[in-house]
This record gives structure tokens, sequence and C-alpha cells, in this order.
């Protein structure tokens, strides 16, 4: 399904502008988000065909089944709550039939933890751009070799810089795994064999393990050598996460992040602290405010006015005070399922009744 069949042949009951708009914290730039909620044919709903979400390619329209809404709802999903809660300026269309679903029947205790958790995975999120912003891992990706490193003297010298040396090639050595000694080999040479030929260190620059080779007993190693495999893998982790994300980033968010030379994703860091505000006001007050009273200060957030340190340190603050806040707060623990399931029954059993879908 499409959302042109959704609208076609489903029965809409919510449609709204969301995100930026909604909150208030829309710039030029902004794109229009929609979000809604509807209702599937009851041939659809009661055969195989159950459809409990439809999104466009940029994900930027979205809209729920009524089921699938309920049941986020009941998770305090901060998407939901917040579609549920939209500023009238923004509703396109809504159901007579929604005000069965009362925020007040849904908020819990359990929104400390998908408003302020959920802030807190972000924050994590800020510190890792962060690292790779500052930390970058070069294109040219590095070999078995590079990690390498032979015994000299009294310290180590590196496998390459002791090849170039001897005048060898990786080709022409083979190694000899050193009994009881992690990650240690002895270093042969093609020219201390008469019959036979060495199966070199490598296999070539895209090996992920060193080859060995067959030695007759009593040969004396040309070297011994060290193979740091731990930061092997290591740096094979870093460079596949960085130039995944190199490749998958938003170039605009990027730039824009480098232009406030804070090296923090600004918009997403304006976000974790309005998930944050968002759950102290539902400790202390038991709604939920789309639209934005903090606007300036986020939009602070979001300029890069303050360092990557200075927002972590109040963000923790902000998490210690909401942590307080839902300790004493009277919110119940989790939605009445019952009474959630109940509404669902009753507007479908109603629509189903009262139009041909």
């Amino acid at each position: 399904m499409i959302i042109a069949d959704l609208k076609k042949h489903s029965m809409l009951l919510l449609e709204s502008v969301s995100g930026s708009r909604a909150y208030g914290l829309h710039t030029p730039q902004s794109d229009t988000d929609l979000k809604g909620v509807f209702l599937l044919p009851k041939r659809s709903f009661y055969g195989l065909e159950y459809t409990e979400q439809v999104n466009n390619d940029s994900n930027d329209e979205v809209y729920y089944e009524l089921r699938r809404f309920v049941d986020l709802l009941v998770k305090n999903n901060p998407n939901i709550l917040e579609l549920l809660n939209t500023p009238d300026d923004c509703i396109r269309f809504r159901h007579p039939v929604m005000d069965l679903l009362k925020p007040e029947l849904f908020l819990s205790k359990l929104c400390e933890q998908t408003f302020a958790g959920y802030a807190q995975s972000q924050v994590k999120k800020a510190k890792g751009l962060n690292k790779k912003i500052v930390n970058p891992v070069s294109k040219e990706r590095k070999s078995i070799l590079d990690f390498c490193h032979v015994i000299h003297q009294q310290g180590s010298v590196s496998l390459k810089h002791w090849l170039n040396n001897q005048g060898f090639s990786q080709h022409e050595c083979g190694l000899v795994n050193i009994p009881h000694m992690r990650d240690m080999y002895a270093v042969f040479h093609n020219s201390q064999l008469s019959n036979t030929y060495l199966r070199g260190i490598i296999s070539g620059d895209a090996a992920n393990d060193l080859s060995l080779s067959s030695v007759e007993k009593g040969l004396e190693p040309k070297a011994f050598m060290s193979f740091n495999k731990d930061g092997y893998s290591k740096y094979c982790k870093d460079y596949k996460e960085y130039w995944n994300w190199v490749n998958t980033r938003n170039e605009v968010r990027y730039e824009n992040t480098l232009e406030h030379g804070k090296n923090y994703d600004a918009k997403n860091m304006m976000h974790t602290f309005r998930l944050l505000n968002m759950a102290e006001e539902i400790a202390r007050e038991g709604k939920v405010f789309v639209r934005r009273q903090d606007r300036d200060y986020l939009l602070k957030i979001r300029s890069g006015v303050f360092s990557y340190e200075e927002l972590v340190d109040l963000a923790n603050e902000k998490v210690t005070e909401i942590h307080s806040l839902y300790a004493t707060s009277t919110l119940p623990l989790s939605p009445d399922l019952h009474q959630a399931e109940q509404i669902l029954f009753e507007i479908r059993e109603t629509l189903y009744k009262t139009h041909s879908v």
C-alpha cells in the first residue's frame, strides 16, 4: 500500500504537519513533514493484508494504522504522543472519533525512558559524531603489515621498515607460529630454502589474517615478528564505521556542523534538549507541549552557541533532575492497557458500522 492508496481506499482519521514546523523550530530550509492515522478497510483488517504503517521513500510522510497508533501510544512513544497533541494550526484533518483518544489517558512514568532515555542516546550519538570529526580515518586503507613489528636490538621496528632494510618482499617471506607466545612468529626467507617456496606473510593487501608456511626443523629465523591483532581488528571496525558514515551522512547538516565549528550535530543536540524539556514538563504538568516555549534557547543550541562539553554537562544535570521528578510524580507506572483496548474496539466498531470501508 502506498500513501495514495491509503487516502483512496482507507479512512483517514488524522493528518497533521509534524516535526520542526509543529515545534516552531523550523527555518526557511525546513521540509514539511506529515504524520497521520488511518483505518484499514474491514476486509484488509480481518483478512491477510494488515498494513500497520505507510510512508514515502524519504520518511517525511508517515501514516499509522489505528491499531499501530494505539499500540505506540501505550508505549509512550514520543513521536506518537506528539502527533496526538499536535497544535491546532498544524492539523489538516481530524476525525471527531479521535477525541476518544484523550492524551491524559496515556501519559505515564514510561515517558522518563521514552523521552529522556532517548535523549541520552542522542547525546552518545553526538559524541560519536564528535569523535569522527576530530579523528578522521584516512581513505587509504591500512593492511595487516602496518600492524606487524620485528624485534630489533632492545626494541622493535615496523615490519615494512625491516623488509625494506633487508631488501625483501613480503611475498618472499614466510611465517611460522611460535608455540605458547600469542601472535608471535618466526620470519623466514625463500633464500633459506632449496626445494620449496614460502607462502608470503599475507596473501594480498585485502587479506584479513596472516599466512603460515611450513619450514624444515633447525632452520634459523631471519627475525621474530609480533602481530598486533587486536589493534588491527579495532582499526578495521573504525574504518568501516567512519566511511559508512561519510557515505551516508547528510551533507547539508555536516557542513552546518563544520560551519559553527563546535564539532557536533547541532540540530541533533537541539532535539535532545527538546526531548529532555518535554520529559520534565510531562512529569511536572502531565501535559505534552509540542509547540516549544523554549524556542529561543533551543535555536541557540542549533546555532552552536554552546560547546559540546557544556551541553553534555547540562544534559546530565537535566537527566538527574528528571529522574527525581518521576520518582515523586503521580503519573501511573504505565497506561491502562484494558482501557486503551476498549477505546480501540469502540472506534473500530463504530466506524465499520457507520462507514462502508
